[in-house]
């Protein structure tokens, strides 16, 4: 955990390997009650010493009984620690306590007409039929002695229990997902009975972040900020500037890799916003040189980190060569944790240029005031700090750039070809007053694979363009957006008269999972 989420009660999400692990935290977080998410293998000691208020056991795709299937760590039940189970996580409890789990003969799956038979302490004051979001196909046979069964369904006898008087609690359902009715009131009345004050708000965690930079950085320090213009290390820089004022400069490096019109956008509307410092950097050639014939996106990804550290040390130098700076700023986000393996015990997904892909022999302390929230808290601090809407609701851009969305080899001529698909989709979501429907909208460029086209009655074989619309909270789970048809049709009818490479422009239509947001 980091120091400056110390003063808040803390909620540990214990994960067995669940889709919805990120959602259970998220969820919590809505609460006002700040959540982590830890590895189901952390011994008991580990999680005591972040002295949580309470514990949620995730789901898992797992069987309690299966060999090898991953266990309740040992003790856990014996903290006092308040903790509720959810599918496996309440299956598991079962089984540890006494209970007994077995395959039910018929699976539930999606949503599930619930009958509340005893209010008990989560279902207090909702209404005694209730439809949830089952996931599952053992369940729990007899609950554990002492246990107290409060609803049930057509299959699941055991739909839930709870045992006040030693703090734990179990539902076989999934209320962390919207398709479950009161899902939502069922976790509030969890907290609540472990005495969770809501206390995680944007006021609170500002004041909090700002203090804990303060702390980090000391009287003395100085910093320089990894800026990319977008919401993330916009927010990261008010913060540090909020706490050590004329001693951070802030960077911005045009590594090529950017979008149309971004780096003038970015010197024109960050330094009025905030006043801060700032240095431009032109690395075009040198980005484009340490990528040139590279194709792999892991590699993309860890060439683009190594080369902005690099900057950054050059960079060093040359602001304070008599008065080094120590400190490096970025605006990592808990979802570039999780998905990069770190926090939670989980396999890496892909490297995010500011997690996995430093260099070993990192010179600077980074200083990372957003690690521990995600995108939509962030966009509400940067609210909080009075930055302004334009900045504030961007769409996420990722700091690889528009590297990681050629598939194929990176060239000046294809990051100008994409540009230009680039800006007229953007241009024509915001003409349709689609930017805070839309999450965000990669623009992709198949650049080594090429179609047959008929254009100014002349046959061509261009470059296809993938568009990808999505819906999303977190970034951690994500839909593809329904863009009206009016909309598609000018954003491909534009691109294939104005970009003369590109003959086709398709749509991807894939959620995440099982695919990512970006393509590589």
């Amino acid at each position: 955990m980091s120091d400056h989420v110390s003063d808040f009660d803390t909620v540990l999400v214990v994960d067995f390997g669940a889709q919805y692990a990120q959602l259970i935290a998220r969820r919590v977080r809505e609460c006002h009650v700040y959540s982590e998410i830890v590895p189901c293998t952390m011994p008991v000691e580990e999680m005591l010493a972040r002295k949580p208020k309470a514990i949620i056991l995730s789901g898992g795709p797992s069987s309690v009984y299966a060999e090898g299937a991953p266990a309740v760590p040992a003790g856990l039940f014996d903290t006092g620690v308040p903790t509720l189970g959810i599918c496996y996580g309440f299956q598991a409890m079962a089984q540890a306590l006494g209970g007994r789990v077995a395959k039910t003969g018929v699976a539930e799956y999606g949503g599930t007409e619930l009958r509340v038979q005893r209010e008990g302490v989560l279902f207090a004051g909702l209404p005694a039929t209730q439809r949830v979001w089952m996931s599952h196909g053992d369940g729990v046979a007899s609950a554990p002695e002492g246990f107290t069964v409060t609803a049930s369904t057509d299959e699941t006898p055991v739909a839930a229990f709870e045992h006040p008087e030693r703090g734990l609690y179990g539902v076989q359902f999934h209320p962390e997902v919207l398709h479950t009715e009161h899902g939502q009131a069922v976790l509030k009345h969890f907290l609540d009975a472990a005495g969770c004050r809501p206390s995680w708000t944007m006021l609170n965690i500002v004041e909090d972040a700002v203090e804990a930079v303060r702390a980090q950085i000391g009287p003395d320090g100085r910093a320089i900020c990894a800026l990319s213009g977008g919401v993330d290390s916009a927010v990261a820089a008010a913060i540090v500037q909020r706490a050590i004022g004329d001693r951070l400069t802030c960077v911005f490096v045009d590594h090529g890799l950017l979008r149309k019109g971004e780096a003038e956008q970015v010197e024109r509307d960050f330094v009025a916003a905030t006043g801060v410092k700032l240095r431009v950097v032109d690395a075009a050639d040198r980005f484009l040189a340490a990528l040139d014939g590279v194709t792999d996106p892991e590699e993309k990804r860890k060439i683009i980190g190594r080369e902005f550290i690099r900057v950054f040390e050059d960079e060093q130098r040359s602001i304070m060569a008599d008065r080094p700076v120590g400190f490096l700023v970025q605006g990592t986000l808990y979802p570039d944790v999780v998905e990069s393996g770190g926090g939670t015990g989980t396999a890496n997904i892909k490297s995010h240029h500011n997690v996995g892909g430093l260099p070993d022999d990192l010179r600077f302390e980074l200083v990372e005031p957003l690690r521990t929230l995600f995108k939509d808290e962030v966009r509400r601090a940067g609210e909080e700090l009075g930055l302004p809407p334009a900045m504030v609701w961007r769409q996420p851009f990722p700091g690889p750039g528009l590297a990681i969305r050629i598939v194929g080899a990176v060239t000046r001529e294809r990051l100008d070809i994409l540009r230009e698909a680039d800006a007229i989709a953007r241009e024509e979501l915001t003409r349709a007053g689609l930017d805070r429907e839309i999450w965000q909208c990669p623009v992709v460029l198949l650049a080594d694979v090429r179609s047959v086209g008929v254009q100014g009655d002349g046959r061509t074989y261009g470059h296809p363009i993938v568009l990808r619309p999505v819906t999303s909270e977190d970034a951690m789970t994500a839909d593809w957006a329904r863009v009206p048809y009016e909309v598609l049709s000018r954003i491909s009818t534009r691109i294939t008269n104005e970009v003369p490479q590109i003959n086709r422009v398709v749509l991807d239509v894939t959620s995440k999972p099982p695919g990512t947001i970006e393509w590589e």
